[in-house]
């Protein structure tokens, strides 16, 4: 099991600013979820929504075809990690912002590789892509929900 955070070294952002960005960091019901939800509902699937127990909460989990998905944001999940990188290290407080980028993305990684080897097939997708192109998203999970439903477990 990966350490807890330490982010102790670092300075924290004033408080206005960690207000700030607790507010806009929604842990459900983003609008990329939400369109997402939709979209597969609409398609004819079911889903459970923040269904704890699993490790990294997924946003959408299918029990009977164990498939979790994922609604990553860009930001806080690290989308064009090296570029973000390097933007982050030329900004304000770098060194708390790099470190709790950097540790996002290993947890992500660590929390998929645990619901794989649960037996879980992991499917996350970034923000921007969900709102740009969700019909493209939306049928490849209901690819992943038919076709493991189809495959005989044993």
């Amino acid at each position: 099991m990966p350490a807890v955070p330490r982010y102790a070294p670092f300075t924290p952002a004033s408080s206005r600013a960690s207000k700030a960005a607790r507010g806009s960091s929604a842990k459900r019901d983003t609008k990329c979820e939400l369109v997402l939800r939709r979209a597969v509902w609409a398609r004819g699937l079911r889903y459970r929504v923040d269904l704890s127990g699993l490790p990294g909460r997924p946003d959408l989990v299918f029990t009977k075809a164990r498939v979790v998905v994922f609604c990553d944001g860009d930001f806080w999940h690290g989308k064009n990690f090296e570029q973000r990188i390097a933007r982050l290290e030329d900004g304000h407080n770098a060194p708390y912002w790099v470190a709790k980028i950097t540790r996002n993305v290993e947890r992500d990684l660590s929390n998929t590789g645990r619901l794989e080897r649960e037996g879980w097939r992991v499917l996350r997708f970034w923000e921007s892509d969900i709102l740009k192109d969700i019909d493209r998203i939306a049928d490849e999970i209901v690819g992943a929900v038919r076709g493991a439903s189809a495959t005989p477990s044993g």
